[in-house]
């Protein structure tokens, strides 16, 4: 009763001293003059106040909107939902099982299931269904018939009964049929959501739970574990949230995503076995290279799976217990699902012609003994891992002669992966060193010269610049190497594979005056090969972000390469680019960038898997995408330059604009930042830094 109490009274004292509710149809955010409160970003309904330090906001992340609320509100809402499963009985041969579960927010405290007591009714669902260790798939005795099929689902039409405030008991809707084995492993699923988006402008989802168990009490010893989603799929889709937010683990899927479920109209099935393979070939598949699309519930066609396909371990992943199945259980289903042009029943572009499941293994063992085999590892060997390839380095020892007006001399070194040297002249037009700066801001493309000609000695090579460094020139400049070569690697018989093996760009800052001042750090490379594993870009040749960002600078475009008849050039400075290319098919504008070899690459299909909201995602930390761009000292802070955006509705955007006109690239957005622009700067901060009503952190919380 205390607990009841104390929960209504932090109700009362909110709704007192804040008035927390605000017009749900306004599209802006509100500003209370007085309380100087004021709206967590687009979607929020409750104010927030600014003022003292909130104890327990501080157990939230500043990406959460709960880090932005006073100590009343969070009393009142009390965040988050938790489910634990407190146990499953009346699991017998025609009876209604009965689950008893706690409902708690996210300080363990309960939560009021109907939300009278507590804001937010919580609805969670469950499933029910049988694990086949031989097939490695489930049966859902838990079902939802619509337009006369039946798939699996959630269970439908059962009853609750409330033991207390947080505990509660579920009676299953569905009858457990009369031959039912009580010896056979079961999966409970549990997920839902607590529904708090007219108060706070989100809901809380239940973090999937599971109870494997078998109903005689025996030990459920083989239980699905193909792979651990939260290190696996959450590496790109931060978080996976299907069917309305609340399907948040693989093994959730899996529990409904079987051969039981009814194909979808195009005849195409959901088995996740097939269904995930599918989808994140995308593209690719052979299947919708011939013509046809891949309709799933939706066209999946446009999928761009940002690393190599063969990568399987990307998602099973060795710490899962069943995280070696794609090696040790080929199947025509698994199997056929990326390679979609072969029939094993007719053996149509099958090699071994027709065959059944139970054959896969004669040819298709776990590992071979070399690369590229028909072992299920071995053709799987994904080329940039090639132990074929002698693992090409490149250093920078030393560079001299620094100033301005002057020509660098730079003492550098290739090597094989075993430290043998590598001879510079044989690599030819592959090999060759820039120059670029200053680190501020670089204004200008590098000078980019070919040093297949420097002076070898047998360990390291010496090569002068043709060009000099401009004699105006100050601050910090950049070099750095370009050095790739072709390796054929051996794929068994007549069969080669020419390959471009890159080195990693080293990077080495040399003060022109003053001293050296590195370039800021605003992505964390280990972020993006989360995702795409390795980025390896024009050729091969260029595989740092710190590299990166020389040659797509402010003054960049595609000019040299895009014909008078495609219009204005199109801006490649990296910070508009890289948030440009992530918003993808969320983009409002057309944006195409022309490429070496006339290539035209349009990037208003991608589909960006994750939440472009977290900007950690990419960046280093929050302090590396705050407002003012470069601190609030402009005093001492570099000056950064404008971004020159010819195709844009703002033809030259500030740093700020730049960055993040790349996402919001509406004409709204656009006239917003025109408005708040002067010929000596943009004034973003005014509003948008830290700590200000929309900064930039607080308006991105999720």
């Amino acid at each position: 009763m205390r607990r009841r109490m104390t929960a209504l009274s932090a109700a009362i004292a909110s709704l007192l001293v804040i008035g927390n509710i605000v017009a749900a149809e306004s599209p802006r955010r509100a500003v209370d003059a007085d309380a100087g409160t004021a709206l967590v970003g687009p979607r929020a309904r409750l104010e927030t106040s600014a003022a003292a330090p909130r104890t327990v906001a501080a157990h939230y992340s500043p990406l959460a909107v709960e880090a932005y609320l006073s100590e009343e509100q969070l009393a009142w809402i009390r965040p988050g939902v938790k489910v634990v499963i407190v146990g499953i009985t009346n699991v017998a041969p025609g009876q209604k099982p009965v689950v008893e579960i706690l409902i708690t927010d996210d300080l363990d405290q309960p939560l009021d299931r109907e939300g009278k007591l507590t804001p937010g009714p919580v609805s969670p669902s469950f499933i029910l269904a049988r694990w086949d260790a031989d097939k490695r798939e489930y049966f859902a005795y838990t079902t939802r018939t619509r337009s006369g099929v039946t798939n699996p689902s959630a269970d439908q039409g059962g009853t609750w009964t409330t033991v207390e405030l947080g505990r509660y008991k579920y009676t299953f809707g569905t009858k457990l049929p009369a031959d039912f084995d009580v010896t056979r492993t079961l999966t409970l699923g549990v997920y839902g959501r607590r529904t708090t988006a007219d108060i706070l402008g989100k809901d809380y989802y239940i973090p999937n739970v599971f109870k494997d168990f078998r109903p005689d009490g025996g030990t459920a010893s083989a239980v699905w574990n193909a792979m651990v989603a939260s290190a696996t799929c959450n590496n790109c889709h931060d978080p996976i949230a299907f069917h309305g937010g609340t399907r948040r683990e693989v093994k959730l899927c899996a529990l409904c995503h079987t051969p039981q479920a009814a194909p979808f109209e195009s005849g195409e099935v959901i088995d996740l076995k097939v269904f995930i393979h599918k989808i994140h070939r995308g593209e690719n598949l052979p299947s919708v290279l011939a013509g046809k699309p891949y309709d799933a519930g939706g066209d999946f066609s446009t999928v761009a799976y940002p690393q190599d396909i063969r990568n399987c371990d990307t998602c099973h992943q060795p710490t899962a217990s069943e995280g070696s199945i794609w090696m040790t259980r080929p199947s025509s289903k698994a199997c056929g699902s990326c390679h979609d042009n072969v029939n094993f029943a007719t053996g149509e572009g099958h090699a071994a012609g027709a065959q059944a499941d139970a054959t896969c293994t004669t040819c298709h063992v776990p590992q071979g003994d070399r690369e590229f085999d028909a072992s299920v590892k071995g053709a799987h060997t994904v080329p940039y891992l090639s132990t074929q390839l002698a693992g090409l380095k490149a250093e920078i020892v030393a560079v001299d002669q620094v100033g301005p007006g002057k020509k660098p001399v730079v003492t550098f070194k290739l090597t094989n992966g075993d430290g043998s040297a590598v001879d510079p002249k044989p690599l030819g037009s592959n090999l060759n060193l820039l120059l670029g700066g200053p680190t501020s801001d670089y204004a200008q493309q590098p000078f980019r010269e070919n040093a297949s000609g420097a002076t070898f000695n047998g360990t390291v090579s010496v090569y002068t610049f043709t060009n000099a460094i401009p004699a105006n020139a100050t601050g910090t400049w950049v070099v750095s190497i370009e050095a790739r070569r072709t390796i054929v690697l051996d794929q068994g018989g007549p069969h080669q594979q020419n390959f471009t093996e890159g080195a990693k760009n080293p990077i080495k800052y040399i003060a022109v005056t003053g001293n050296v001042t590195a370039r800021r750090t605003i992505v964390d490379q280990a972020k993006c090969e989360k995702c795409h594993d390795r980025l390896a870009l024009h050729g091969g040749q260029r595989l740092v972000v710190a590299e990166c960002v020389v040659c797509h600078n402010p003054n960049g475009d595609d000019s040299a390469r895009r014909p008078a008849s495609a219009g204005d050039p199109e801006s490649i400075n990296f910070k508009r680019m890289i948030h440009r290319i992530h918003t993808g098919e969320e983009l409002t504008q057309d944006f195409t960038v022309y490429g070496f070899g006339g290539s035209v690459n349009n990037f208003n299909e991608v589909r960006y898997p994750g939440e472009r909201e977290d900007c950690l995602q990419c960046h280093t930390n929050a302090a590396s995408y705050a407002l003012p761009v470069g601190g609030t000292d402009t005093a001492t802070s570099p000056q950064y330059l404008d971004t020159v955006t010819k195709r844009d509705y703002l033809k030259t955007q500030g740093p700020g604009t730049a960055a993040c006109i790349g996402c919001h690239d509406n004409r709204d957005a656009s006239a917003h930042a025109y408005l708040n622009t002067a010929p000596f700067g943009e004034a973003c901060a005014t509003c948008h830094g830290t700590g200000k009503d929309w900064d930039v952190a607080k308006e991105h919380a999720r």
